[in-house]
């Protein structure tokens, strides 16, 4: 039985430590309101308000740091960019905890930039432009270095890195379609955050789990990447039927 190595011991004890701050935050939430951001957008299976709110609080202290420093939104949607490139070359080379918190500090830096972009009133079509395109990169270098990572092991490992990866850019795709044609859908179950929420967490606990069972390292990760692959699948689906008949009702009544 494979043993737990001290980069995962210390990636466990890093997300043990992040965890531990949600009873302080239960207290705290009670005499707060919702954050913004959150209030506005739709609630989500998956991660809840609560989860989201508490998430907030925890980056709340660096994002006013960012806003008195005048740090630019650009720097988080680049940040961003290099640290799913550097995600990618972890899980390439087997690195799976390590690169798990990449992909989540990734995902961090990714609310940084909006959020700081609305509160300094800059907010435009080119920062949407560039934060919607770098997130599609951003994702295909984490998936692309799992293919190399994982796809090697068994071929039904390939195939959910395939289906994870395809269905990641469906969803994107079918919404912003959606909107050029003038029909919003944000809905689905498997949207970006709750990808990287679980493709970075079953990262980070792979070599725990896999080495308390047995099974080949990776394994875990495995069926969590063919989870978000049918998820996301799924989602699109959701999108592609519901804009569809929108559009068709458009039609009807014109």
């Amino acid at each position: 039985m494979p043993e737990m190595t001290l980069v995962n011991r210390i990636a466990l004890a890093l997300a043990a430590a992040v965890i531990l701050t949600m009873p302080i935050f239960a207290v705290v939430a009670r005499s707060r309101p919702l954050d913004p951001e959150v209030a506005r957008r739709p609630k989500s299976l998956l991660l809840g308000y609560w989860v989201r709110d508490w998430a907030m609080w925890i980056i709340t202290p660096i994002e006013r740091g960012c806003l008195r420093a005048g740090v630019a939104p650009d720097v988080f949607n680049f940040l961003g960019l290099g640290l799913s490139l550097a995600a990618g070359v972890a899980y390439a080379g087997h690195a799976l905890s390590v690169a798990g918190w990449l992909v989540l500090l990734g995902g961090v830096s990714d609310i940084f930039d909006g959020r700081i972009a609305r509160a300094r009133n800059l907010a435009s079509p080119y920062g949407a432009f560039i934060d919607s395109t770098l997130d599609r990169f951003a994702e295909t270098f984490a998936f692309v270095g799992l293919a190399i990572g994982l796809a090697a092991a068994a071929p039904w490992q390939a195939f959910a890195v395939a289906l994870a990866l395809g269905s990641s850019m469906l969803v994107s795709y079918t919404r912003a379609r959606g909107e050029a044609l003038g029909v919003e859908c944000k809905r689905g179950t498997m949207q970006r955050a709750e990808r990287l929420v679980l493709l970075g967490v079953a990262s980070i606990v792979d070599g725990a789990i896999t080495s308390r069972t047995g099974w080949v390292p990776g394994s875990f990760l495995a069926a969590v990447i063919l989870l978000i692959g049918l998820g996301a699948l799924g989602t699109a689906i959701y999108r592609t039927v519901f804009i569809s008949r929108a559009l068709l009702h458009r039609s009807d009544t014109d």
